[in-house]
């Protein structure tokens, strides 16, 4: 119970669209940064900040507030939590490795206890040694130690496990996969790596696997996934198909926060909307960076 009121609690942290809206409408990136500053993003946001930083700022405030979040917890939510916000860590890992590649360092996000392999990932010092890592640890072995192995076995391999361990998330996973699919076998023409093609098999069947357009690929799709693919036609549409996605986030996680019996869904749906809310936040921000002028852009995706 305790939990739950908690967790409705925490979605009062979000700025909500009118807000978004009004961010990105600010005529320079500058004021966009100190006006979202005076927010509750403000604990990771500063004036100042370029766009790049104030983005990653805004999921760092984000992450702060699933783990006050995860604190009132029992175990239970604790590990929904920590699953739902494995896309953070991936982030993490994958930073990490483009640094070992010889990438410029790119800033990692402070997870506490919702990190699961991260810690012992942050020193390692060699490609095998991350996929070593991650092979011993809930995420499993990712099929190799390349950079497009490691990401896309951590986001399918993710999707997998929400899709088997939290029903009120599942459609959400696994239309992400059906996302990650379309951008990569067909608008980029790339087959998916081994372990990754497994994974996604499994979740989406192995019809999906074959297809060669996206038309194709949506009637070989699950229900569960083929909602993410409904209305796109073309390979280049599949970013209003990713902007819909976070728009059905947003929507059932309001929903689900609306339950009237606390529980695991109050918690899911907590998590939904504040996730949503720093995605639109951070489309608002790059909006605010071009001038204001493209709302038009923002309306599509948020």
């Amino acid at each position: 119970m305790a939990g739950s009121v908690r967790a409705r609690a925490m979605t009062r942290r979000r700025i909500g669209v009118a807000a978004v809206h009004d961010l990105a409408q600010c005529p320079s990136l500058d004021e966009a940064v100190a006006a979202l500053a005076r927010t509750s993003y403000g604990h990771e946001v500063s004036v100042g900040q370029d766009l790049a930083s104030a983005q990653a700022s805004v999921v760092a405030s984000a992450v702060w507030n699933l783990r006050v979040l995860a604190g009132w917890q029992p175990q239970r939510g604790v590990t929904t939590i920590r699953l739902l916000s494995g896309l953070v860590e991936a982030v993490n890992v994958i930073a990490h490795l483009e640094g070992l590649l010889g990438a410029e360092p790119r800033p990692t996000y402070r997870l506490g206890a919702l990190g699961t392999a991260w810690s012992r990932i942050a020193t390692t010092t060699t490609p095998d040694q991350v996929r070593q890592v991650l092979a011993t640890s809930g995420w499993g072995d990712p099929g190799g130690s390349s950079l497009r192995e490691v990401a896309l076995g951590m986001r399918t391999g993710l999707a997998d496990r929400i899709v088997g361990a939290v029903p009120d998330a599942a459609a959400w996973a696994a239309g992400d996969a059906a996302l990650l699919l379309a951008r990569e076998a067909i608008l980029k023409g790339r087959p998916l790596p081994d372990r990754a093609r497994l994974v996604t098999g499994r979740m989406l069947g192995p019809a999906a696997l074959g297809a060669r357009t996206l038309s194709q690929l949506r009637e070989s799709l699950p229900p569960l996934a083929r909602w993410a693919l409904d209305g796109v036609e073309e390979p280049h549409d599949l970013w209003r198909a990713e902007g819909r996605w976070w728009r059905r986030l947003a929507d059932d996680g309001a929903a689900l926060v609306r339950s009237s019996r606390p529980g695991e869904p109050v918690l899911v749906g907590a998590v939904a909307l504040l996730a949503a809310d720093a995605w639109q936040v951070r489309a608002a921000l790059e909006v605010a960076a071009r001038g204001g002028s493209e709302i038009g852009v923002l309306d599509e995706v948020g």
